[in-house]
């Protein structure tokens, strides 16, 4: 049908000709719940944003208290409590020599600030230094800052005209690795792609964009941590900056806090959103050193100030929600509590999928498992991307009561921490099920 009068992200809107939209009315811990009283296990956290289940007792709580004194003010020349208290919390927790907040206000205007203050950074210290370099598969967001650095061309392609041209690099790609080596014994050898590519425009780089660990929108590519360890080591050398984007591996999806810590790396940048409010409010924050905030603290009339701006910047409601989730972390020892349901999950996807036939890989760090089917295991052969395998696999998902939304053909688990183990049963039973049904056996 063509009346319909919201236009969706992500969609080709004729599909909805065949699945009608589905009218989500009440959510509460892991469960959606839609106008005809079904029920959908969230298993991908509503777009990996809420980390901590649907109506949060403790989250609504603090949403209320604090929309009872301060719902906005503007942040430039002005700062709130839960600004201050956020920024408090988080510096305490973040990689050691990162000293500096800047509020914005979803993933990718935080990517964008921090590829601008990256390039501002090098040109108030007197040097141009106008590209930067990202991976294949990577993803930071889709506004054309954050799109110029992104390796996936089905989001990419059809602005490439109007983008500015930045460094493609080979990244990892431990499944299909061209050195026939595994990602728990390697040592990176696939790193020889970024070293050669350093070192022939190390003078024109500001930065070099990743995704630490995990590539989620790229494809789930789980990668070791060594080859962080390496970019920090090689950043560093030749005066780039690195900038590790945590918007969707920040907050314990990894096992750990922040993804970095995986390899006891500290970026340049940091940049954090989608779970840091519990996916209730949209908020992100770029964190960086003192020295890159010194290039920028001079005299008016020197222009070096930083000049970007949202009119949301720092809302105070988003900000305390934040705070309290970092409460929840602390005080429920989120992160150790979480160790025994993602390995739990892990084990449950190996057992249904493993032997599949038509699984190529199940892969999984932290409360991220992901399954990638192919048409053939030994060649690694992907289905053809027009059948829809993946799409087929989550339509039918849905008629058994899981939201288990796919990449391509991969089907993955992210769903909120307050997931029960019975739960994750039924999820992993459902999404077993419905492969057979769209596959076969």
């Amino acid at each position: 049908m063509k009346n319909y009068q919201i236009w969706h992200p992500c969609t080709q809107m004729k599909d909805h000709e065949k699945y009608p939209l589905i009218k989500i009315v009440k959510g509460k811990g892991v469960y959606l719940y839609d106008d005809k009283g079904n029920s959908y296990i969230d298993a991908i956290s509503s777009w990996w944003v809420n980390i901590l289940g649907h109506s949060n007792e403790r989250l609504n709580n603090v949403l209320k208290e604090q929309v009872e004194k301060l719902e906005h003010v503007i942040f430039a020349n002005f700062v709130h409590d839960p600004a201050l208290k956020l920024s408090e919390k988080l510096l305490k927790i973040v990689p050691k020599g990162l000293t500096k907040i800047f509020f914005a206000d979803n993933g990718s205007s935080a990517i964008e600030v921090a590829m601008k203050m990256s390039f501002a950074y090098f040109k108030n210290n007197g040097v141009i230094k106008p590209k930067f370099i990202y991976l294949d598969s990577g993803y930071h967001g889709e506004t054309l800052g954050a799109l110029s650095v992104c390796g996936e061309e089905l989001y990419a392609e059809m602005y490439k005209e109007i983008m500015i041209e930045n460094i493609r690099v080979k990244g990892p790609d431990c499944y299909r690795c061209p050195f026939e080596k595994n990602r728990e014994e390697c040592n990176a050898e696939c790193f020889i792609y970024m070293e050669e590519t350093i070192e022939k425009n190390k003078d024109v780089v500001s930065a070099v964009l990743i995704e630490p660990i995990v590539q989620c929108a790229g494809g789930f590519k789980i990668y070791p941590e060594i080859y962080l360890k390496k970019l920090r080591d090689i950043t560093k050398e030749n005066n780039i900056h690195l900038i590790a984007d945590e918007i969707a591996v920040g907050f314990g999806r990894t096992g750990k806090m922040f993804a970095c810590e995986h390899a006891g790396i500290t970026p340049d940048f940091m940049t954090l959103s989608k779970g840091i409010t519990g996916g209730y409010i949209p908020l992100s924050v770029v964190l960086t050193t003192d020295e890159v905030y010194d290039a920028f603290y001079s005299d008016y009339c020197d222009l070096k100030a930083f000049l970007h701006s949202h009119s949301y910047t720092g809302n105070p409601l988003a900000c305390s929600l934040a705070v309290e989730v970092l409460n929840i972390f602390e005080e429920e020892n989120l992160l150790e509590k979480n160790k025994e349901k993602y390995e739990y999950l892990y084990q449950k996807v190996l057992e249904y999928f493993s032997g599949y036939k038509y699984c190529g890989e199940v892969r999984s760090k932290g409360f991220i498992t992901a399954v990638e089917l192919v048409e053939d295991r030994k060649s690694k052969k992907s289905f053809d991307w027009k059948k829809r395998v993946g799409f087929q696999i989550y339509r039918n998902s849905i008629t058994k009561g899981a939201l288990l939304r796919n990449l391509g053909d991969i089907i993955y688990f992210m769903p909120p921490y307050v997931i029960s183990f019975d739960e994750i049963d039924k999820l992993v039973q459902i999404a077993y099920e419905s492969t057979i049904e769209v596959l076969g056996e």
